[in-house]
């Protein structure tokens, strides 16, 4: 039966009504600072845990629940007649369940201006201590961490005034999760701090986002994790699926690669079309004519407000999700027509600040890199060829070099000084990539004419580059760094291209 709890929470969301609940049901009450102040004001009977340890708190409260009575009333294995003994020894009231959440660490990191005393002043001690005991005394103690509980707890207690072991066991997994999150926290922040990316031990601080109905394929499951809705916003359509938030990343990251109106269609995680223009209508257009088969059940991303112009354009367009940062209420009444066709809005500033890893699952474990945040390096940017790129070429070879950058390797971009012309994407062959970039703007009816070529890796043989040549590309834009450099910077010379060598490359894998 549970007789006695203790109550200390940070956040304090239903804890008067589950302190009244447990008063009514008889359950006596032991809390700590401003919880117990919340209680009382509440005109609820509650117990100080200086009146149970007979020790006040000190240092400014970092002392007030490391006391024997307090934790051995936690830990104590009441089927054990040595356990109760003790107890019985040394004056110990057994501490039945413990509704206990952390100091707010993460918030007060996550706060502008926050002083490094500060953050360490809301790293909590005698919490994570209490609630780790609890969890692993899960058979005698009930640990509660989410105030989402307390409702269902307060009902099996007036079932039959005990929480069931199976109960008892999940909330004891969620009370280590808890903690393991909250120390990982801290341990991300002093790692920050010393400009250290990859700790030799490390934990990642994840917090559930959303359930999501299956993985890739639907014998899958799935859930994502992290901080996502606080980025992106729906507001229409469908739940999303695994791979819509797969496709909404990949486009977004496109798109932000520019400042000009833009839109981003993607199919798949790579880009099928981008185009920029005096508006979005404009740059919908550019990108759609890149390729008109794939943006069909793809995921359109755009840099500026929809506005009803643009809805009407896009409308008639099978996509599964649009983004944009917001939409006018006549854009919504157009595009909410489609029942299942997903609204979402997106806070670039936002994503633009996120840092951190990348992390991809491998057998065994997983690989963390840091982000490739980079475009090029400016310093490390040469023209190689004899002849030097006009202003044009030069601005032709920027857009297909940041489009490269997210397509998927080997990747091979077409493109103009506002517009994608045709793209070649994972393939295992560089030059497989470049004939299937030509002949999609072939079925497309584009002329590649004077246009630029963007390899996302070094061309191996001058074979790529010639067939670029071939296709209508008369400037180049690739990392460089192969052993056959000097071949291909000849070829291009032969043919009368421009080329420029970026000594950066921006692989996908």
């Amino acid at each position: 039966m549970i007789k006695r709890a203790l109550l200390s929470v940070s956040d304090k969301t239903g804890i008067v009504d589950f302190a009244r609940s447990l008063h009514e049901l008889g359950i006596e009450i032991i809390s700590t600072g401003g919880t117990a102040s919340t209680i009382a004001a509440a005109g609820i009977p509650v117990l100080k845990v200086s009146d149970i340890t007979g020790f006040p708190e000190i240092m400014d409260g970092r002392v007030k629940t490391l006391h024997p009575k307090i934790h051995g009333a936690l830990l104590a294995v009441t089927d054990n007649a040595e356990h109760v003994q003790a107890m019985d020894d040394h004056d110990i009231t057994k501490i039945d369940l413990v509704a206990i959440n952390l100091y707010p660490f993460e918030s007060t990191v996550a706060r502008r201006g926050a002083t490094h005393e500060e953050i360490i002043e809301n790293i909590d001690i005698g919490g994570p201590a209490m609630v780790r005991a609890s969890a692993k005394n899960y058979k005698f103690t009930t640990i509660i961490v989410n105030p989402s509980h307390y409702a269902s707890i307060i009902e099996m207690l007036k079932q039959g005034g005990m929480v069931d072991a199976s109960m008892r066991e999940l909330l004891a997994m969620e009370a280590y999760s808890h903690t393991a999150r909250y120390d990982a926290l801290i341990s991300q922040y002093f790692a920050a701090r010393n400009s250290i990316t990859f700790p030799h031990e490390t934990a990642l601080p994840l917090i559930t986002d959303q359930s999501l109905r299956y993985g890739e394929n639907p014998h899958q499951k799935a859930v994502l994790y992290g901080s996502f809705s606080k980025i992106f916003t729906q507001l229409h359509g469908k739940e999303l699926s695994y791979n819509n938030i797969m496709d909404i990343d990949a486009a977004t990251r496109v798109v932000m690669e520019f400042a000009e109106p833009t839109c981003v269609i993607v199919k798949h995680n790579n880009p099928c079309g981008v185009g920029s223009g005096s508006d979005l209508v404009d740059a919908y257009r550019k990108a759609f004519a890149t390729d008109t088969v794939s943006p069909f059940g793809g995921i359109i991303a755009m840099n500026r407000p929809v506005d009803a112009t643009m809805a009407q354009e896009i409308h008639s367009l099978f996509a599964e999700v649009l983004i944009a940062p917001s939409y006018s209420d006549e854009a919504l009444a157009i595009l909410q027509k489609k029942k299942d066709r997903r609204l979402m809005t997106v806070d670039y500033e936002q994503l633009a600040a996120l840092s951190g890893v990348d992390i991809r699952a491998v057998a065994g474990g997983f690989l963390l890199q840091t982000p490739d945040d980079q475009l090029l390096d400016e310093q490390a940017l040469r023209v190689v060829t004899e002849r030097q790129p006009t202003e044009e070429e030069r601005a032709a070879m920027m857009y297909a070099w940041r489009i490269a950058k997210h397509v998927k390797s080997n990747a091979i971009v077409y493109a103009s000084a506002d517009r994608s012309l045709a793209i070649g994407a994972g393939q295992m062959s560089r030059v497989d990539s470049a004939r299937i970039a030509v002949r999609k703007a072939q079925d497309a009816g584009i002329d590649l004419s004077g246009c630029a070529v963007a390899s996302d890796a070094f061309f191996p043989f001058a074979d790529g580059l010639l067939q670029a040549a071939e296709a209508g590309a008369v400037c180049v834009i690739q990392p460089g760094g192969s052993v056959r450099d000097e071949e291909v910077i000849a070829a291009a010379n032969e043919q009368g291209l421009t080329m420029m060598f970026t000594g950066m490359r921006h692989f996908r894998h």
